[in-house]
């Protein structure tokens, strides 16, 4: 009778403390997950791989937890916030959508919403020889190269080539606002590039006035070069200024003195004789 009772005991013993121990787990896993709610932040997220220039729509993006200790600025939480805006810079899967990654609100999508704001977007003519045989593409930098006279003389002993403009970004290559995957040449008749307006001036005067050349740069190459002016003669040897013409000498010669007319006239005054001149 002892036995059977400390066995009833014993299982109720058993019983009472796995039903505590659920309880406990319960209440653990539920501040767990509140604190983990209190520690992470809903943002937006790119639904897939988005290139430049498109519009975002509510397809292209998602929401998703994510630390609060990792978020970097210039995140959004809702989907309203992004949706409608242009993409300015391409995006993969899964990645965060930064303020600096879209247009400002009512700018759109397509070219207008990559010009930042105090910038200029200017379209240059160019061909094989001038794009760097196809790879100037978006997203490659460029320094602008200018040859002509710079006097109005057309000798060619005067032909000059300058850098204009360093380190310029491209927006397009054509039409196209996105650089090749695969990094192909673009045979495309017009480079666009994202200058300031006083560059803006100058890189038209420079493609109306001369033949301009674009020399390719690596984008991790920065730092701005002070260039001369390279001369036709330095080509020669010739040296880095101009050979000097003998100028013409311009003799003056000065008129002779007006001839003064003289006449003699003769006065006589009885037996005196006087002569005047006049």
């Amino acid at each position: 009778m002892n036995r059977t009772r400390l066995l009833l005991l014993g299982m109720f013993a058993l019983l009472v403390a796995g039903f505590v121990s659920l309880k406990i787990a319960g209440i653990v896993k539920r501040s767990l997950a509140t604190a983990a709610a209190s520690t992470e932040a809903q943002v937006v997220v790119a639904a897939r791989d988005l290139s430049v220039g498109q519009q975002l729509t509510d397809s292209d993006v998602r929401l998703m937890h994510i630390p609060v200790a990792s978020l970097p600025q210039g995140v959004f939480h809702t989907l309203a916030e992004v949706t409608g805006r242009g993409v300015v810079l391409p995006m993969l899967a899964n990645e965060v959508v930064l303020s600096s990654k879209v247009a400002s609100p009512g700018e759109g999508a397509g070219l207008p919403s990559m010009i930042m704001p105090g910038m200029r977007a200017v379209s240059v003519k160019v061909n094989d020889v001038v794009s760097v045989a196809g790879f100037v593409s978006p997203g490659t930098h460029v320094d602008v190269i200018v040859t002509g006279n710079p006097t109005s003389n057309s000798d060619a002993v005067n032909t000059t080539t300058t850098t204009v403009l360093q380190n310029v970004p491209v927006l397009a290559a054509g039409k196209k606002l996105q650089h090749d995957a695969e990094g192909k040449a673009q045979d495309v008749p017009v480079i666009t590039l994202l200058v300031t307006p006083a560059d803006a001036q100058l890189l038209t005067l420079a493609s109306s006035e001369g033949r301009i050349q674009l020399a390719l740069r690596n984008p991790t190459d920065v730092d701005r070069k002070t260039t001369q002016p390279v001369r036709n003669g330095q080509i020669y040897g010739l040296g880095t200024t101009p050979p000097v013409r003998p100028k013409k000498v311009v003799q003056i010669t000065k008129a002779p003195p007006p001839v003064t007319s003289v006449y003699n006239v003769e006065i006589i005054r009885g037996d005196k004789r006087d002569v005047a001149k006049f």
